[in-house]
C-alpha cells in the first residue's frame, strides 16, 4: 500500500458513529436489497442526494421490486422518471430490470453486474461492494476528491482518474477494508459528502487528518484540480403549445432512441445551430391554427450543448381534426414531461 494510505479501520470507526441515514441504505442489522441499492445508484448519477430522496421514495412505492419495474410499461416508467434528467438512464433502468427479472435476480459478482444493460464500471462496483461485499472500491466524485487530497494529487481531472482509482483500489489490501467492503465504500462516500467537501473541507473533523498530504501542505481546498471545460455550443428550437377547448395540452412522445428517447414533449422543430424564423418554423406545427409567438425564450442546459427555444401558442380550431398525440390537463402535463419541456410551460404561464 502507498505510504500515505491511512488505516481503513480509522475510517470505519468514524463511519460506525456518523453514517448518514439514507432511504436506500440498510441499517447495520438489516439485509441489503440489491434492487434498492442499484436504483439509488442510477438515480444519483448526475443528481444530488437532496433531489433524489423524495423521488426515490415515490418511485419505490410505484415499483417496489425489480419484478414490478420489469412488468411495467415504458410509459409508466417514463412518467415516473420525468424531471430527473439524463433520460437514457430511465431506458437502461427498464431494460436492466427486465434482464434481472428474467434471470431470477441480480448477479452477485462484478462481471455479471457489468454485463447488464446500462451498468458501467462504477455502478457495477458500487452495487457489487454495497449489496454483495465484493472486494472493490467504487470511485465516484466524492472518492476522487478524498483520494486527490489524501495523496496530494495535483494532476487535473479527468486525466487523473486512473491514478485516483488505483489509489482507492489499494485500500483493498487493508484487512479491515477487505472485511467490510460495502461499509468501507459507503464510508468513503460519506467522508467526501460531509467532511471532505468541495469547498471549505472540515479537516479538523476528519478521521484521516493526520495522514492527509494536502492538509499538511495547505492545499486541501484547492484539490482536486480540473481541466477547463470547453464551451458548449448553443442550439435553437421552436415548439407549439396547442390547447383544446377545455384547456388540455397536446403532447407527443419522442422516438424511442436518441436524446429524451420515449419521453413526452411539447411538439416542435428539430434543434439546430441556427435560430428558427417564424416562417420556417410554422410548417412544423401539429395543426393549422392561428399561432401566436409568445414573448421571451426558454433556456435549458444539456451535458453537451445549451438550448434556446421559442414558443408558439394556439387553441385548436373547432372545425379542425385533433392531431395525433396525448391530450393532458395542464397539471398532469407538467408532471409527465422532462425538465426541458417544463421550461416551455413556464414560458407559457408567464405570457
Amino acid at each position: 500500500m502507498p505510504s500515505a494510505t491511512p488505516p481503513a479501520a480509522d475510517l470505519l470507526a468514524w463511519y460506525d458513529r456518523h453514517r448518514r441515514i439514507l432511504p436506500w441504505r440498510a441499517a447495520p442489522d438489516e439485509a441489503r436489497d440489491p434492487y434498492r441499492i442499484w436504483l439509488s445508484e442510477v438515480m444519483l448519477q448526475q443528481t444530488t442526494v437532496a433531489a433524489v430522496g423524495p423521488r426515490y421514495a415515490r418511485f419505490l412505492a410505484r415499483f417496489p421490486t425489480v419484478q414490478a419495474l420489469a412488468a411495467a410499461d415504458w410509459a409508466e416508467v417514463a412518467e415516473e422518471w420525468a424531471g430527473l434528467g439524463y433520460y437514457a438512464r430511465a431506458r437502461n433502468l427498464h431494460a436492466c430490470a427486465r434482464a434481472v427479472a428474467a434471470a431470477g435476480g441480480f448477479p452477485c459478482n462484478i462481471p455479471g453486474l457489468a454485463a447488464l444493460p446500462g451498468i458501467g464500471p462504477y455502478t457495477a462496483a458500487a452495487v457489487g461492494a454495497i449489496a454483495f461485499d465484493a472486494p472493490v472500491v467504487p470511485v465516484d466524485g466524492n472518492v476522487e476528491r478524498v483520494m486527490s487530497r489524501l495523496h496530494a494529487v495535483e494532476d487535473p481531472l479527468p486525466g487523473a482518474k486512473p491514478r485516483l482509482t488505483a489509489l482507492a483500489a489499494a485500500f483493498m489490501e487493508d484487512p479491515a477494508a477487505r472485511a467490510r467492503p460495502g461499509d468501507f465504500a459507503q464510508a468513503l462516500m460519506d467522508l467526501g459528502a460531509t467532511i471532505c467537501t468541495p469547498r471549505s473541507p472540515a479537516c479538523a473533523l476528519c478521521p484521516w487528518q493526520g495522514a492527509c498530504t494536502a492538509r499538511r501542505s495547505g492545499i486541501a481546498a484547492e484539490l482536486p484540480r480540473k481541466s477547463p471545460k470547453p464551451a458548449r455550443p448553443l442550439r435553437h428550437g421552436a415548439h407549439f403549445l396547442l390547447r383544446d377547448g377545455t384547456g388540455r395540452v397536446l403532447l407527443r412522445r419522442r422516438p424511442a432512441r436518441g436524446l429524451l428517447g420515449g419521453m413526452l414533449e411539447v411538439p416542435g422543430t428539430p434543434w439546430r445551430d441556427a435560430r428558427w424564423e417564424d416562417a420556417e418554423a410554422l410548417p412544423h406545427a401539429p395543426v393549422a391554427a392561428p399561432w401566436r409567438r409568445l414573448p421571451g425564450v426558454a433556456r435549458h442546459g444539456f451535458t453537451h450543448f445549451e438550448l434556446e427555444m421559442v414558443l408558439f401558442a394556439a387553441t385548436l380550431p373547432a372545425a379542425a381534426a385533433a392531431p395525433e398525440g396525448e391530450w393532458q390537463e395542464a397539471g398532469a402535463a407538467r408532471a409527465s414531461v422532462p425538465s426541458v419541456m417544463r421550461r416551455l410551460l413556464d414560458l407559457a404561464a408567464a405570457a
